[in-house]
């Protein structure tokens, strides 16, 4: 059973109401996605708060408004936010993305997003985890988020979402349809030879020369974190 809760160094996560806990790709997300100069920035889908959390301790200056669907997470969200040293700039909204598109909100410089995936794979019994890993026709779809970021992005902003290898391939076409274009990728990988586990890609309206890069977790042939990745997470893990 996960722990109730993740202790970063300067933020802790209580997790025991909500579906999805803290893992190691979500954080590689929120250490990666360039938020440096963002004024205002959108984490849809912010289960325990990691995101938004991540993305205020990096970015010092930044308003940041979290949307998160399932009410018990959102307020989990809120009291973990509550209780972290940037209270006063992150917002926690309980509702759907659609719902929250409808209050017209302000261009957002930088979105980020861990969306609902495996859309062909079986149903978990949990409906709260069924919710937070699936697209589903009540729930967000790969094109309503591209679409809002397309709409809620200024030339220069990004939006940047974190998927395995198919659900990305097929994101990216629906992004493409709504004028996204892709900027930057790291592959995420356990070991250096492995099957890449995720892919995070930053999208922009704007046409820009593509970047493309790796992230291994683990040394070769040891439970070792490679120095790419402690470096990259020491300012949040306890133990770098």
């Amino acid at each position: 059973m996960a722990n109730s809760y993740f202790q970063f160094k300067h933020f802790r996560i209580e997790q025991g109401r909500t579906a999805m806990k803290v893992c190691t790709d979500a954080c590689v997300l929120g250490a990666v996605a360039d938020v440096s100069g963002a004024t205002r920035i959108l984490d849809v889908g912010t289960g325990t708060g990691l995101l938004a959390l991540m993305a205020a301790q990096r970015n010092p200056t930044a308003h940041i408004e979290a949307v998160e669907l399932d009410e018990a997470a959102a307020a989990q969200a809120a009291e973990n936010v509550a209780a972290s040293p940037w209270a006063d700039r992150i917002t926690v909204q309980a509702c759907s993305l659609q719902t929250y598109a409808a209050s017209q909100p302000a261009p957002f410089d930088h979105i980020i997003c861990n969306p609902p995936f495996f859309r062909d794979s079986l149903r978990s019994p949990d409906a709260a985890r069924t919710t937070a890993r699936h697209t589903a026709d009540d729930s967000l779809t790969f094109a309503e988020l591209a679409q809002f970021a397309a709409a809620h992005l200024p030339l220069t902003g990004l939006l940047t979402v974190l998927l395995p290898l198919p659900e990305m391939q097929h994101f990216a076409r629906e992004a493409s349809v709504a004028g996204l274009y892709p900027v930057s990728r790291l592959v995420l990988r356990h070991r250096a030879c492995s099957k890449p586990l995720r892919h995070i890609v930053a999208f922009s309206r704007t046409r820009i020369p593509f970047t493309e890069q790796e992230l291994s977790i683990h040394e070769a042939q040891s439970t070792d974190y490679s120095s790419t990745f402690r470096t990259l997470l020491s300012p949040f893990y306890l133990a770098l």
